[in-house]
């Protein structure tokens, strides 16, 4: 396989190979920064004090927080078959949403390097028995040294953006030598299932974004009955998922926003909790009083703003407000998924920049479900009217229920298309227990 593979990717195994004795160096940096955990900073390197369960083991594998949670509704319905699953992702948010959410007998593993040396490490010891990868996860030696072991590879969920499509058609050839090794690719969108048939995916099958289908994230009743408590009577918003460079814009909003609505609570809840106490810091300076869950506090009377700096609570907040404004739209990310908030009766305004979910977007603004703000002041106007108007809010809320029902759907083709692997597997473990 080797002499057939592009230069770059030769290149890659050589340098990727050639980099491990500085492994040492950058997982502790890593451990400094937050980003690993040291008591499982062994996997990283392909080890893993875990135990293969007997029988066929299905490997699923996304990047972090999203993936593995679009993956959720799928994991539970192969857990209904009595299939083991091995999950794999990369950040310690993600490893943090596993344990708090997914069942105790899900396997969750960081997921090793990409060096030729730890990933023959992690494929030796778990031996799956069919890998599932979500989105665009795309490790070279990951994906090459499973096709090598002739393990069955299945990309589901793809998504291929409008970012990362001219790129990678400029090494079209180490993309398509990738992309080439999946079995199939189950793409989110036609867009997306053309993409990755241009760049060399075979048998490419759009299924929908598994994320239309996640359910709805959960919460803890005491806590949500405590927060109304405290906030009874007040008009909320909640900024879900936000990034640098929105925060302060928000607070800008919300001061103008208090002037006609003055009891009002904005929650911010930061993409990345670790910031916190620097958001705090700038609700300050702005003149505002900030309280902060990591801290325990509780949104009193005297609080303007409210940091959300916890981790697996979006349930929490979707659920105490009407009103919900979508992060990493006013900025050039993406945006983020409006689909939980949906399912729990949300309001959604959100900015510009929402190439992540292009479709949903477009279907909920089409359909009345979402509200998009260009600038500052649109974003001002569009909160001011769902405050000002509760009969509007509920209109918008059922809209985008609608929109959501209608286009989901994408966890059951998704399991249609991968039915002959699941059969496979089952007649596995038919034999293996006679």
């Amino acid at each position: 396989m080797a002499n057939t593979l592009p230069m770059t990717l030769r290149f890659y195994q050589k340098l990727s190979s050639a980099m491990v004795p500085l492994a040492p160096a950058l997982i502790k940096r890593r451990l400094k920064l937050g980003k690993e955990d040291p008591a499982r900073v062994s996997e990283r390197r392909g080890m893993s004090r875990d135990v293969r369960p007997h029988g066929p083991l299905v490997w699923i594998h996304g990047a972090s927080v999203g993936e593995v949670l679009a993956a959720a509704a799928l994991i539970e319905r192969l857990r209904a078959l009595n299939i083991r699953i091995l999950l794999t992702s990369g950040t310690v948010t993600s490893a943090a949403i596993v344990a708090k959410r997914f069942p105790a007998d899900i396997i969750h593993q960081y997921v090793p390097y990409d060096s030729p040396r730890y990933v023959a490490r992690f494929l030796d010891h778990w031996r799956p028995s069919l890998a599932l990868f979500i989105e665009s996860d795309l490790w070279p030696n990951l994906i090459l040294s499973s096709a090598a072991r002739r393990l069955p590879m299945v990309l589901i969920n793809g998504r291929m953006s409008h970012r990362s499509f001219p790129r990678w058609r400029r090494v079209a050839g180490t993309i398509s030598a990738l992309l080439g090794r999946f079995d199939v690719c189950l793409a989110q969108s036609k867009v997306d299932a053309e993409r990755f048939a241009a760049l060399g995916s075979r048998n490419v099958i759009t299924t929908g974004n598994l994320k239309l289908d996640v359910p709805a994230p959960p919460a803890d009743h005491a806590k949500l009955e405590r927060l109304m408590a405290v906030t009874r009577g007040r008009p909320i918003i909640v900024a879900a998922s936000t990034h640098p460079g929105e925060e302060d814009i928000l607070i800008d909003v919300h001061r103008t926003l208090a002037g006609f609505f003055p009891s009002l609570l904005s929650v911010i809840v930061p993409r990345h909790p670790d910031r916190g106490e620097a958001i705090a810091r700038t609700i300050a300076a702005a003149g505002l009083h900030a309280a902060l869950r990591s801290h325990e506090d509780l949104p009193t009377a005297a609080a303007d703003i409210y940091v959300a700096d916890t981790m697996g609570e979006l349930g929490l907040f979707y659920r105490l407000a009407p009103i919900v404004f979508m992060g990493g739209s006013l900025i050039p990310h993406g945006g983020q998924n409006p689909i939980e908030a949906v399912k729990l009766g949300a309001s959604i305004v959100h900015g510009p920049h929402v190439f992540n979910f292009t479709d949903v977007y477009e279907a909920l603004d089409g359909a009345g479900g979402a509200r998009r703000a260009d600038t500052q002041e649109a974003l001002v106007k569009q909160l001011g009217q769902l405050l000002a108007d509760p009969a509007a809010r509920d209109v918008s809320a059922e809209a985008a229920a609608r929109v959501v029902g209608e286009l989901g759907g994408a966890l059951d083709r998704t399991l249609a298309a991968l039915e002959p692997y699941l059969l496979q597997l089952r007649l596995e473990m038919g034999a293996a227990n006679a």
